[in-house]
């Protein structure tokens, strides 16, 4: 089954085309990475998949519907690269709120695994969100996502801010979750969790796709068996 599936999408800000033609599939149980630089239209197109921001062309379907369709989207949890929960929440009433506007009981062990998994200790997630480091305050979006139960994650830019250990531990966490057939689209800039963790990438630049296929078939095509020296040569 495919969770995503985009034909032909275009989108204009203005008079600048940041979305030319784009075309893509999501498989179920894939996880699939969209590199780029900044300004690339990375964040664009997520949002446009969500129906945060209007198309100016194509289609996009989630779940086999439309994405204008808001149940096409109860399957999905969407952290965005700019992620700012209430400040005057503690980290665990923030937590809370997401699971029971998910319709989820509050469970405190199955909570304090995800806690535990991304190393949220007892005192950083009892204190209010706007105390919080740029790393905490990702990491609390990142277990409020793996705690939502949700089929497919869209995570902008999801390791952002995160130390060497987190994004290990984060990436540990959503390969458990992997084998029960979660799906993740992701943005990265770091190619190296990109390679790591992808089924399969689309190299976005200028609007347009430079490349879709496995992060192997991208080193293969310029001979090499660094992801970011065949990223390098796509886009020259």
């Amino acid at each position: 089954m495919k969770v995503i599936q985009c034909k032909n999408l275009i989108k204009f800000y203005g008079s600048k085309k940041v979305l030319d033609n784009i075309s893509l599939s999501v498989e179920q149980g894939d996880f699939f990475g969209l590199v780029g630089m900044n300004g690339s239209g990375k964040s664009t197109m997520i949002k446009a998949m969500l129906d945060l921001v209007s198309i100016d062309g194509g289609e996009i379907e989630l779940f086999g519907e439309s994405h204008r369709q808001v149940s096409s989207r109860k399957d999905i949890a969407y952290l965005p690269d700019r992620f700012s929960p209430p400040p005057h929440l503690k980290g665990k009433d923030f937590v809370r709120y997401m699971i029971e506007l998910q319709g989820h009981s509050f469970d405190e062990e199955r909570i304090n695994s995800v806690f535990d998994a991304l190393e949220l200790d007892k005192a950083t997630i009892q204190a209010s969100v706007s105390s919080l480091s740029k790393g905490m305050t990702q990491k609390l979006g990142l277990a409020a996502c793996l705690l939502s139960d949700k089929k497919l994650l869209m995570l902008d830019e999801p390791m952002s801010g995160l130390d060497p250990k987190a994004r290990v531990l984060f990436k540990k966490e959503l390969q458990n979750k992997k084998q029960k057939g979660l799906s993740v689209f992701f943005s990265s800039h770091v190619l190296a969790d990109v390679d790591e963790m992808a089924d399969n990438i689309a190299v976005l630049h200028a609007g347009r796709f430079m490349y879709v296929g496995s992060a192997n078939g991208l080193k293969e095509k310029y001979k090499t068996n660094v992801l970011e020296d065949a990223y390098m040569q796509c886009i020259s």
